[in-house]
């Protein structure tokens, strides 16, 4: 089997819960609604999800619980995100091919085992969306702050070839935002400098220019200030190839910052 479907996905904290989340954030939810509907027909053996709400300092976290339970209270925003359960089990064998291939490659990986280990609302948000019925086993990593985007994007390719090689039909997600220089105010967009530099990057993404895509990232990753740097973007590059096509189901504003919702699928099976 193979890497089923990969994500780029919104996780701004207002869309916690459906009823709370503002209009014009309402396409998101209703988008990953739709994409819920894809996965659920994949019918994957595993999500692997990077969250750029886990920032390591030095090393490239996998998450290797069996389980992932608890209740989520988010630091940055506790009055929106408070006491929200989550319950989904993990995929130690997936975790662990990881993290073996990690270190091969000569990267700083290292696995998480620790039954108290907490995750962070941009795990937590899109999975209440994407994985409802909490029935798919997950696999958590971290965004590196000491990694540049050049070590992400070879970490995304040594994570793609794990999962090009495994038995499981498995669904990536990369959970972060476009531009994300934060001001108060959740209907406030981004400047027009920093929206004009998320259209180019997105319209090289859609036309499946991903080498133009990654190599414009530094620069856009500095200037319209993406979110962790551009590393889920990174990695999400590392993932895919011209075999992906693009299908761009949802975008909106949060707080300055500007969130798109696209699904990449893939065009050629043949190796599958």
């Amino acid at each position: 089997m193979t890497i089923e479907l990969s994500i780029l996905a919104p996780h701004v904290p207002s869309i916690c819960h459906e009823d709370q989340a503002p209009d014009f954030q309402q396409n998101m939810v209703d988008g990953m609604k739709e994409v819920a509907k894809d996965i659920a027909n994949i019918k994957p053996d595993a999500v692997v999800l990077v969250s750029c709400h886990w920032p390591s300092t030095f090393t490239h976290y996998v998450d290797c619980n069996a389980v992932h339970e608890g209740l989520l209270t988010a630091q940055e925003a506790p009055d929106m995100i408070k006491d929200v359960p989550y319950h989904y089990p993990g995929d130690e064998d997936l975790a662990n091919l990881l993290v073996q291939a990690g270190k091969k490659a000569n990267l700083a990986v290292e696995g998480v085992y620790d039954q108290y280990f907490e995750w962070d609302y941009g795990t937590v948000v899109p999975l209440r969306y994407l994985i409802p019925n909490e029935n798919i086993p997950v696999v958590n990593l971290s965004v590196t702050l000491a990694a540049n985007l050049e070590e992400t994007y070879k970490w995304g390719q040594e994570i793609a070839k794990v999962l090009q090689e495994t038995e499981k039909k498995v669904i990536f997600v990369s959970s972060g935002a476009l531009s994300h220089n934060l001001v108060r105010g959740r209907h406030n967009k981004p400047t027009l400098s920093e929206h004009a530099l998320d259209k180019e990057f997105v319209d090289m993404l859609m036309n499946k220019d991903y080498k133009a895509a990654y190599h414009m990232l530094p620069q856009y990753a500095s200037m319209a200030k993406v979110e962790s740097g551009g590393r889920h973007l990174a990695m999400l590059l590392g993932i895919i190839n011209q075999e992906w096509a693009p299908n761009y189901l949802a975008d909106g504003q949060s707080s300055g910052s500007w969130n798109a919702l696209i699904a990449f699928k893939r065009t050629n099976t043949s190796c599958m």
